[in-house]
């Protein structure tokens, strides 16, 4: 193997590399404002049902009879 076969070969590796790290990176992107959104989605969800994230709008509370008695 000549020296310009291996020169063209080291640059195709890293011109495979810079694209992929490209890649990753969208990718990286997509998924923070996705997380983003997500986020934004559960803070609305929690102020519509009552706000406190494990208190349940449904529940009735420990003290309270069933209205079967």
């Amino acid at each position: 193997m000549t020296d310009a076969e291996r020169l063209t070969r080291l640059e195709e590796r890293y011109l495979h590399l810079q694209r992929h790290t490209q890649e990753q990176d969208k990718a990286m992107l997509e998924l923070a404002e996705e997380l983003a959104r997500l986020k934004q989605e559960l803070v609305l969800l929690r102020a519509q049902s009552g706000g406190s994230p494990g208190a349940g709008g449904d529940e009735a509370p420990a003290d309270e009879r069933p209205p079967h008695y």
